[in-house]
């Protein structure tokens, strides 16, 4: 299929280059709109199509919305009717589907997604919205494409917000936990770059366990917790300080707030 993007900064560029490098699509069949010049020279260097105007993007099959949800209206307005019974999908977080059918000219087969932005490195977290009229030629298409850039789960739209405070927002907070986890290991001496680096390796082999073991997390952790040791004194100091409880409210008020920010649109 050929692939339009409306948009192609940092979201939509993460997927398109995640989708170059993993061989889901080539350049060639790509055609990418976006206000910035810088962002069109680099995808034209990678061989893509660059859109003079917006309206170009009626040679795409598949259209991905990825223009900042404040922006949608004004882009979508001055695609006019080139999404006239194209597949869309779209990435613009807080956007239903209503509101984005109501922007756009013609009849549309709509997809609404999650993404998250470690689909960058092929590593990402994809909440599909299940209240979709895809064609089942596209629904394959779009399992294809996000497979080849992490895991997707389906799920229906009442669920989205929560995927977008959890698996939307979640790679800031798990940086966060690696830089502190790196703080610690400087505070005890090891250098900076060594810290960081064993870091993110221990958070990645501890996600990789949890996902390709299928066993729970709570059991992986009892693993690494021998009676009397230092693992277990350092969970007794996370749950001193909060660590479970923080987390679960860090992802309830940012469901909290990407339904109110669906209910601005």
């Amino acid at each position: 299929m050929k692939v339009g993007f409306l948009g192609a900064g940092a979201m939509g560029g993460a997927i398109l280059k995640g989708a170059l490098g993993a061989g889901v699509f080539e350049a060639v069949d790509v055609y990418v709109a976006d206000y910035s010049e810088a962002i069109k020279a680099s995808f034209k260097e990678l061989g893509c199509n660059i859109c003079e105007k917006n309206t170009d993007l009626k040679q795409a099959d598949v259209i991905v919305l990825a223009v900042k949800p404040q922006y949608a209206a004004g882009a979508l307005a001055s695609v006019e009717d080139a999404l006239d019974g194209k597949a869309v999908f779209s990435i613009m977080a807080g956007l239903k589907t209503g509101a984005v059918r109501d922007m756009i000219k013609g009849d549309i087969r709509l997809l609404r997604i999650m993404p998250n932005t470690p689909a960058l490195v092929n590593c990402g977290a994809f909440a599909l919205c299940s209240d979709t009229n895809l064609t089942d030629e596209e629904k394959a298409f779009a399992e294809k494409l996000f497979g080849a850039l992490g895991i997707y789960e389906w799920m229906n739209e009442a669920l989205i917000d929560a995927a977008t405070g959890l698996s939307g927002s979640g790679p800031a907070y798990v940086y966060m936990f690696i830089e502190a986890l790196a703080d610690g290991g400087v505070m005890e001496g090891l250098p900076r770059a060594t810290a960081t680096k064993l870091a993110a390796q221990t958070v990645m082999g501890a996600a990789k366990m949890v996902l390709e073991t299928g066993v729970h997390p709570d059991e992986l952790k009892d693993r690494v917790c021998s009676p009397g040791g230092n693992t277990i004194v350092g969970v007794a100091t996370l749950e001193e300080h909060g660590f479970r409880g923080a987390c679960i409210d860090t992802v309830h008020k940012g469901t909290v707030k990407a339904r109110e920010l669906g209910e601005k649109k």
